[in-house]
């Protein structure tokens, strides 16, 4: 009676495993509200966390992710499926610093905030990091713009923070129609590129002991290291306002269309031209800014600029990158890009664009063929005017346990699963 018994219990489990594997498989109604390629789907992991930016997951399982303003008493949300139904049932806020960066390495949970690296340790088996928090670098200037700092991590033990320009174009005055370009700009000795620490080290000083690694990067908040090519990739974000702050030059529809957002390969000392430099993907070439003389059309100095390996929509900002590693998506994604593009704000009178998640097949080091839209329907609405019309942007990627892809959404403070249905 006893093995019986027994037996009817394991059933039971294994009947309930099947019925929620089979919940997963399911999604939800309508994606979640995404347009998806056929055999995937969607659904939402957990909501209304927080102003949700980048995330990563652990081997267990367990989803950590940054929010940029702190919520709860936290700047992290630490989440955990109990249960297996492929949603968070336990979610817990820790942490004072809040901001865009975060990562895992060698048994630690690092944090980028915006003029601090932290790192938190964790323990086998607890979802909330233990003790406090140790700082790893520091020395970050202040910013009001592109303030924020993703971190990723190669193979050797070193990290890399993307420090943003804190600035346009690196005008006189900045964001002001006709100001000159200062000529050389002081803001290429800390700002506008990727600087490289020991991701062991407490301590480090930015200007001291971090090593810069490339230069002439507006802002990344997209870096990653991928481990498959042994290589540093990042996605830019182009400069704004050609038309607004040079007229003469540029026309609202040009503005629409200019600058490409630059997918880059970074070496140690590429050097990719900003402030004097964008990318006319029309043109298919890096032309010199109008602050620095520019006409549109020359090149200038920027014919020694790094070209990027790919060009996107302008204005569409991407916000994270992820190589796929997993096997649960088709041959097709295996080690190919996905780019959460957050959504553009300067592109009137014309609709707004981007708002979705792309894919980007490659072979070894760079793309083969065009990159395609892969997940859609984020804004919740036909065409977007302006940003607040967006209900949702995507903006962090994190590949789960199982080969699902996660996407955070830092307005509502959604995280989506996507899978596919094998």
């Amino acid at each position: 009676m006893k093995t019986i018994r027994f037996w009817l219990l394991g059933l039971t489990f294994l009947l309930a495993c099947q019925s929620n594997l089979n919940k997963i498989n399911q999604g939800d109604a309508n994606h979640a509200g995404l347009k998806l390629p056929e055999g995937f789907s969607a659904l939402v992991f957990a909501d209304n966390l927080g102003n949700a930016r980048h995330l990563t997951v652990n081997s267990n399982g367990d989803v950590y992710v940054s929010l940029s303003k702190v919520k709860n008493g936290g700047g992290v949300v630490c989440l955990r499926d109990q249960h297996g139904t492929g949603r968070a049932d336990l979610i817990k806020y820790h942490g004072i610093y809040s901001g865009t960066g975060i990562g895992l390495h060698n048994g630690y949970l690092y944090v980028g905030a915006d003029t601090v690296i932290v790192r938190y340790k964790l323990t086998e088996g607890e979802l909330v990091p233990s003790g406090k928090a140790e700082t790893v670098a520091s020395g970050f200037s202040p910013q009001n713009q592109h303030e924020t700092k993703p971190i990723t991590f190669d193979q050797d033990g070193n990290m890399y923070v993307n420090v943003g320009a804190p600035s346009n174009a690196c005008q006189q005055e900045d964001r002001t129609k006709g100001s000159p370009g200062i000529d050389p700009c002081p803001l290429l000795d800390l700002h506008a590129g990727i600087w490289r620490f020991k991701a062991d080290e407490l301590n480090q000083d930015q200007a001291k002991d971090g090593y810069r690694f490339a230069s002439g990067i507006r802002n990344a908040v997209a870096i990653t290291w991928n481990k498959t090519e042994n290589k540093l990739y990042a996605v830019q974000h182009g400069r704004d306002q050609l038309s607004q702050l040079f007229p003469d030059l540029y026309t609202d529809a040009q503005n629409a269309v200019l600058p490409a957002e630059e997918f880059l390969l970074v070496e140690d000392g590429s050097n990719f031209g900003w402030p004097y430099c964008y990318f006319d993907p029309a043109q298919n070439k890096k032309v010199l800014a109008p602050e620095y003389g520019g006409d549109g059309q020359k090149p200038g100095r920027c014919s020694e600029a790094d070209d990027p390996i790919m060009a996107f929509p302008a204005h569409t900002a991407p916000n994270d990158l992820l190589f796929y590693t997993g096997n649960m998506f088709p041959e097709k994604y295996k080690n190919g890009a996905f780019i959460a593009f957050h959504g553009s704000w300067n592109r009137a009178p014309l609709p707004q664009e981007g708002y979705y998640v792309v894919f980007v097949p490659f072979k070894g080091k760079i793309p083969e063929g065009n990159w395609e839209v892969f997940a859609s329907g984020f804004s919740g609405v036909d065409v977007v005017k302006s940003p607040r019309d967006a209900k949702h942007r995507p903006c962090g990627l994190a590949q789960g346990t199982d080969g699902s892809l996660f996407v955070s959404d830092d307005t509502a403070g959604r995280i989506y699963r996507i899978f596919y249905n094998k």
